[in-house]
Formats: C-alpha cells, structure tokens, sequence
C-alpha cells in the first residue's frame, strides 16, 4: 500500500527530519517542521457526490485493486471504492501526487481530503444490502417530493442515497432560499423508520447527482472527476470565440460548462502575444491598424495605412506595437515592381533536317515500282470480250426482273462521238 501522511505539505522522505535540523531518523528529536506522523493510508471514492477520502486501515490488511470496501466516514458506515493501491498501471490508480496537484489547483481553501477508516473489504452480503438499498431510493424520494408539494415548500428532491445499513439517509434538494423543512424531515423519519439529513445542493451540484452526458459524447466532467466546481465567467466564453447561445455554452446545469476554464489559461498566453484590435502596427508588410485577429492560428489582419485591401500575416511579422503616428512615407503607396519580361523562346522546327541526297533518294524510291509480293494472277476477262464489236451489250436485269438502266459515261473535252452515232460505252 502507499503510506500518506497526515499534512499535506509533509515530504514524502520517510527517514526522518525536514533537512533543516540535525535529525537523522530512528528516535532523534524533531524540530516538527518536518514529517510528524506517518500511518497507512490509502485513498477511497465513496458517496453519491464521488468524495475522496484519506483513510487508514488496520495492518496487515491487503485489497485488490478497485475493490469495494466498507468504510467508516464522518456521515457513518457506508460502501467505497479504492482508489490508490499498490498496482500503479492501473486506470482506477490515484497516487498521493497526483491528489496533492488537485489539491494545488483547486485551491486548498476549498478542497479538503475527508478523513476517515477502512473496517474491511465489502462482502458479497454488503453489496446486495447496497443493491437493495438503493432500489428503496425511488419510493423514498417520490413521497419526499409528495410531501413537500402538500407542506406547500418551494423544493426540489434531487436523490436520496442510504447508508449501509439503512439506518440513515440523506435527501439531496434545491431551493432558491431558505426553507423550513422540520415538517418533512419528520414525515419521512416515520415513514421509513430511518435517521434523515437534509442536504442542500446547487444546480451543479444537482447535475453531479442525475446527469449523465454532455453535448460532446462524454460523460459530464462533474460527476467523473471534478470535485471543486470553481466559478465560469462570460469572458471566457467570449475570449475563446465561443458561440454566445446560452443553449450552447450552458451544461447540463444551466450554468456555464466547466470545459470553458481548461483552456482559459492558454488562450489568455496566446492572446496576450497578439496585437489588440485597433492598434497601430509595423510589420514587415508596412504600416497599418489591426481590423481581426485570430487567436489559435496567430493571424493579424490590419489595414494599410495607405487605403488598400486588409492585409493577414502572422505573429512574427510585427515587428512594432503601439504605435502613436504613422511617418509620412507609410502614407503613401508602395509603387508596383515591374519584373523584368524575358522575351519569348524562337519557336524551333522539331522536324529532322533531311539533306539533299535524302530527299532525292526519296523521290525516286516513290516512281519505283513495287514487284509483286504474292504469285501473278492472270487479268480479268471483261464481260464483252466475246463479243462482237458494234453490238452493245444487252441490258442486264436484277432479279425482280426489271431491266438495269445503263449509265453513260461523261464525254471528255476534244473527244469526239462514238463510230457508229452511239456514244461509247463507259
């Protein structure tokens, strides 16, 4: 197990003394700036609002990891969780540093480890009275609620939760004011039979209590670590560029999300770098007034002092704040550079250049006659070689067995008529 101290800001050496005295460890004298007593500890999450204890067990006790304990508190005997054992790798580990950095940013004026005992670890008997118990809730808050409304008490029962054992029980409300409720408190003791507290909580609070999740798919950070709600301001919403719709940047408690300080730190460094709006800047692109800026990417926009067209350049190009006056050639506007026109490449013929024997060669290789590739067939035989000359060919017929007309063939310039007065056939 891990050994806790008692103090918080007690150091973590075991050996004795504080560094500031002659004390070495064993039974040498104390200057009592240093380790005053050291005990077993071991840190448990109990209770409907997730509180964390600092709490000692007998020696020679051994947990396993995430187990459930019942465990003596200031509210009576009720069922925890460990939270810090000796296994290290675990999801469920909460080491003595990490509680003391939540205690260090939560502020130890509000956030105080609750102290406490480890009696034993819960048995398969505590578990189904804690089973059983909680199922008593839902009938116990209906006539709570029942019994307010008659008592005309202007509240909200959020949830009842049992201790082990049921003898007590504790009856979370919201109330605008103060109220009196002594009345109820004596209904609901004789009803069930049970010791009852009244416990006020806020809208926070209350969203602790039956939330479950968020708009971003999570469950809400106040019922799964959070355990000092500090407050949340409109600056925050509004340095961060949020959407200012309430529905948009309000939880499940109708206040502000808490998700709006995990990032306020940071955005205020990376504002503090940029430039305001309005402001007078020099940058390596001229002189000109901040118009925008862009907190996570590091963007300034600014106007020319000369009239042009807003001009983005990042961070590093300020190169001077505050300026009061611009100087006079800021003024006036940058004359446009001409760059130097390279005249056109000459246009070049990609074709090969032949020379004169080429070109002859070539020539005559086009009048040269092919021979024949294959074997020589012998000529056609015209269909009129049979036949006599002067005697025209008959008209041939198709086979519907109408005669074909005969085309004539154009007569050339300087040729003269056919023998015969016919024209020759074509």
């Amino acid at each position: 197990m891990i050994a806790l101290t008692q103090f918080h800001d007690a150091p973590e050496e075991h050996g004795g003394g504080c560094g500031s005295c002659e004390a070495q460890g064993g039974d040498a004298p104390r200057c009592g700036n240093g380790l005053e007593k050291v005990y077993r500890t071991t840190a448990v999450r109990y209770g409907y609002m997730r509180h964390v204890g600092e709490f000692d067990y007998a020696e020679g006790m051994k947990f396993t990891c995430g187990a459930k304990v019942v465990v003596q508190t200031g509210r009576g005997v009720e069922i925890g969780e460990l939270a810090s054992v000796s296994c290290t790798g675990c999801d469920k580990h909460l080491s003595r540093e990490q509680i003391k950095t939540y205690i260090a940013n939560s502020g130890p004026e509000s956030y105080q480890l609750e102290n406490g005992r480890v009696l034993r670890e819960a048995t398969a008997d505590d578990l189904a009275e804690d089973v059983h118990l909680k199922e008593r809730t839902f009938a116990m808050r209906r006539f709570a609620q029942q019994r307010a409304d008659d008592q005309q008490l202007s509240i909200k029962i959020v949830d009842c939760e049992y201790l082990l054992g049921g003898d007590r029980v504790i009856i979370y409300f919201s109330s605008e004011g103060r109220v009196d409720f002594r009345g109820l408190v004596k209904d609901c003791a004789g009803e069930f039979q049970t010791r009852v507290k009244m416990h006020q909580v806020g809208a926070r609070d209350e969203a602790r209590l039956v939330a479950d999740f968020e708009t971003c798919g999570r469950e809400v950070c106040c019922k799964v670590f959070l355990k000092t709600l500090r407050p949340i301001t409109m600056r925050m919403a509004k340095l961060q560029r949020s959407t200012l719709d309430p529905s948009k940047v309000s939880g499940r408690c109708g206040r502000l999300k808490c998700c709006l300080r995990y990032e306020h730190e940071a955005y205020e460094d990376l504002d503090t770098r940029l430039a305001r709006m309005g402001e007078r800047i020099r940058t390596s692109h001229g002189y000109g007034t901040v118009v925008n800026r862009q907190i996570l990417t590091q963007l300034v926009q600014f106007a020319p002092a000369y009239g042009g067209e807003p001009i983005t350049c990042v961070t590093e190009d300020v190169l001077e704040r505050g300026i009061k006056e611009f100087p006079p050639e800021a003024l006036e506007a940058p004359k446009p550079k001409r760059e130097p026109v390279e005249p056109p490449p000459p246009v070049r013929d990609e074709r090969p250049q032949r020379s004169a024997d080429q070109t002859g060669d070539r020539r005559q290789s086009r009048h040269r006659r092919r021979p024949p590739s294959g074997p020589t067939s012998p000529p056609p035989q015209r269909p009129d070689a049979g036949r006599p000359p002067g005697r025209p060919e008959p008209p041939q017929r198709d086979p519907a067995g109408q005669a074909k007309r005969r085309r004539r063939r154009r007569r050339r310039p300087g040729e003269g008529p056919a023998p015969g007065g016919q024209t020759a056939p074509g």
